[in-house]
């Protein structure tokens, strides 16, 4: 029926190993449109792919309404055919992060902080990634890496925060996530270790026991960073990962991705920023396009995000209204958008 969401399946109603779940990840467009029940004509047969892979587990798959080819989240996964549109403004490397990256594996952009590519994979290939075209190859990901990390953040005492991003940091299992914390608890300087990912939206079992753990006995305040885009990615199953972390005294944030035909409205925004606070996880930032090839079909225009952002000053308290960015090279911080300039 058009509109259902797909039923759940035993293996993922009930609590399963999360690396499990990801190793059954669907990444064949023919068998996400059988499962969706759309039909090829509607949207083509995913030959993007052949530009950067699909993948999406099947936890996140269940949140999607089956017969619907506009379904939110589907359209976050499905390698469209309009990604074979070349535009001179949308390159590989928009954010040049190439010139950021001082030794294999680690970004270092902003003065108090540094960036680790923790793993050159994720957990789900979501179709605007802005490194989507990253060199994870020519990066490092094992111990020898680390030390490499540390001795560079020993150099520049300004460090106070490490970020663990990737790629998706928290494919790191948990023993391995152990080691790498000892290694930074170690380093005085360090205040905080923040993580961004995706991977407890898409499969929320990856918020273990063990992983709680290690926050509470950490001598560093955690900070996760979540990566929401709609409503209706918070499912239950969203809401008590997020509960887990919260009791482990993990502070949480949101920052979404503006997209076209996705997110571009008040009334989807405005039910995101409300169950992002209900869950306890902050609405921090709300981000315009990075420009990388193959992802224009998702650019909302600045002028939009303007207009949009004015309705959320008006509807939502301010402590619910997410900072409207842009990321931009060589910029020594975050590039607010000029809101005086909203049109009303």
């Amino acid at each position: 029926m058009k509109g259902a969401i797909i039923p759940c399946s035993p293996p993922v109603c009930h609590k399963q190993d999360w690396k499990k779940q990801l190793a059954t990840a669907i990444t064949d467009p023919g068998a996400l449109l059988e499962l969706l029940k759309i039909n090829k004509e509607q949207m083509g047969k995913g030959n993007a792919q052949s530009l950067f892979s699909l993948k999406v587990p099947y936890a996140y798959i269940t949140r999607m309404k089956q017969g619907d080819p506009n379904d939110p989240l589907f359209l976050q996964v499905w390698p469209h055919d309009a990604e074979f549109v070349t535009s001179p403004d949308f390159i590989a490397d928009p954010l040049e992060e190439k010139s950021s990256n001082p030794i294999p594996g680690l970004l270092h952009k902003y003065k108090s902080r540094v960036l680790t590519i923790t793993t050159a994979s994720c957990a789900i290939n979501c179709r605007y990634c802005f490194r989507r075209h990253f060199d994870y190859q020519n990066q490092s990901y094992n111990d020898t890496a680390w030390n490499s990390w540390a001795d560079y953040i020993k150099q520049h005492p300004e460090i106070d925060e490490v970020i663990l991003s990737g790629g998706e940091p928290l494919l790191l299992p948990d023993d391995k996530l152990a080691r790498l914390l000892q290694q930074l608890e170690l380093l005085p300087q360090l205040k905080r270790l923040r993580i961004h990912s995706r991977l407890p939206l898409v499969i929320p079992d990856r918020i273990t026991e063990e992983f709680t753990a290690l926050a509470k006995s950490s001598r560093l305040q955690w900070v996760l960073v979540w990566h929401i885009n709609h409503p209706a990615e918070i499912d239950d199953a969203v809401q008590d990962a997020a509960k887990l972390c919260h009791d482990a005294g993990i502070v949480q944030f949101n920052q979404s991705v503006l997209l076209k035909k996705v997110n571009d409205s008040i009334e989807v925004m405005q039910k995101l920023s409300e169950r992002l606070f209900t869950n306890r996880i902050q609405p921090y930032y709300l981000h315009l396009l990075d420009r990388v090839a193959g992802v224009q079909h998702f650019e909302v225009t600045e002028n939009k995000a303007l207009k949009l952002y004015n309705q959320m000053l008006v509807e939502l308290p301010g402590y619910l209204v997410p900072k409207l960015v842009r990321e931009e090279p060589a910029k020594s911080s975050k590039t607010p958008i000029n809101i005086s300039e909203a049109p009303i």
